[in-house]
C-alpha cells in the first residue's frame, strides 16, 4: 500500500492511494496514519479494505507528511561509501547517529525555509525508514519485520550551524522545515529490493545527485538493529539513512541553496517530492 496523509497543515486526514493514483480517505477507519496504525493486525486491516469504496480526496489537495505523531527522528550521518568519500570522510565503523526534532516534519511539497543567519543551505536526498512495531534488542533476523515501510525524506542541512559552530550536528539539522517526508509510505511489503532503488535530486532542472541504496554501509534492517541496542523504538518512529553523493558541501566550488531553488528527490517505487526555497519569516 502506498498511504498518505492529506489536507491541510495541522489537520492532515489519513488515506491511501489507489491503483488509479487517486487518494481514498480513510478518515471512516482510522484516525491518522501513524504508530498505532502501523502494527501487523492495523496494516492488515487496511488492506482489507476495497479502495474504490473510499470517498476521493479533492483533487489537488496539499499532501502532509505520510506518518503523524511521529515520537522520534533518527538519522545517520556519512552512510554511503560514495558519499563518504565525497566528503573526504573515512567509511564509519559504526553507524553515526544524531537526532532531528519531529517540528522540523513537514509535507513533501512544502516551501523549505532558510533559517534565520544561514549561510550554507543545503540538501540531503535519503531513503527513510518508519518503525512498525516497538524495537528493543532486535536480533538482525528480525530486523526486517519492525519496518512498517520506507518513504523519502530531505534531511536539509544547515552546513555553517552544523560544522562551524562547535558542539553537535542538531543545530544544523532542526530547523523548521528541514524534514520533508513523503509523498506516501510505501508499505515494506511493496519494495521489492530496498538495497538496490535509484535515487536522484535535480535542483533547478539540472540533476545534482545520483545514486543508489546498493552503495549504502549500513541497510536499513542492520541500522534499526544497531539502534535498538542503545534505545527502544517505537511504533511510528522516523529514521532517515544517510544521502548518496552530490550535496552542495561536496561540490567544486561548493554550492548552497538561495531563496528561489527549487528541489526535486525521487527514489524508486518511493514516490517524488519537490520543495521550493523560501526567505526566513517569522
Amino acid at each position: 500500500m502506498k498511504l498518505v496523509r492529506f489536507g491541510a497543515h495541522g489537520a492532515e486526514k489519513p488515506g491511501l492511494v489507489g491503483s488509479d493514483g487517486t487518494i481514498r480517505d480513510l478518515s471512516g477507519h482510522v484516525k491518522d496514519i501513524d504508530g498505532s496504525t502501523l502494527s501487523d493486525a492495523g496494516l492488515a486491516k487496511l488492506r482489507a479494505l476495497d479502495p474504490a469504496s473510499l470517498p476521493a480526496a479533492p483533487a489537488g489537495v496539499r499532501l502532509g507528511a505520510p506518518v503523524g505523531n511521529v515520537k522520534n527522528f533518527l538519522a545517520i550521518g556519512l552512510n554511503y561509501a560514495d558519499h563518504a568519500k565525497e566528503a573526504g570522510q573515512p567509511i564509519p565503523a559504526e553507524p553515526i547517529v544524531f537526532y532531528k526534532l519531529t517540528n522540523c516534519i513537514c509535507g513533501p511539497n512544502d516551501d523549505v525555509m532558510i533559517p534565520r543567519d544561514s549561510t550554507k543551505l543545503d540538501w540531503e536526498l535519503e531513503i527513510a525508514f518508519v518503525v512498525g512495531k516497538r524495537a528493543r534488542y532486535v536480533d538482525l533476523k528480525d530486523a526486517k519485520s519492525h519496518i512498517a515501510g520506507y518513504t523519502i525524506c530531505n534531511d536539509v542541512s544547515e552546513r555553517a550551524f552544523q560544522m562551524e559552530r562547535g558542539g553537535q550536528w542538531m543545530k544544523g539539522k532542526c530547523a523548521e522545515t528541514f524534514g520533508p517526508l513523503g509523498p506516501w509510505l510505501v508499505t515494506a511489503d511493496e519494495v521489492k529490493d530496498v538495497n538496490n532503488l535509484t535515487m536522484s535530486l535535480d535542483l533547478n532542472g539540472k540533476r545534482a545527485q545520483s545514486g543508489s541504496t546498493n552503495t549504502m554501509i549500513f541497510k536499513c534492517d542492520f541500522i534499526l538493529h544497531y539502534l535498538s541496542q542503545f534505545m527502544v523504538l517505537e511504533p511510528g518512529d522516523v529514521v532517515t539513512t544517510g544521502t548518496p553523493p552530490g550535496v552542495g558541501l561536496g561540490m567544486k566550488p561548493p554550492t548552497f541553496l538561495k531563496a528561489g531553488d527549487v528541489m526535486k528527490l525521487t527514489i524508486e517505487g518511493l514516490g517524488t517530492q519537490q520543495q521550493k526555497v523560501v526567505p526566513f519569516k517569522l
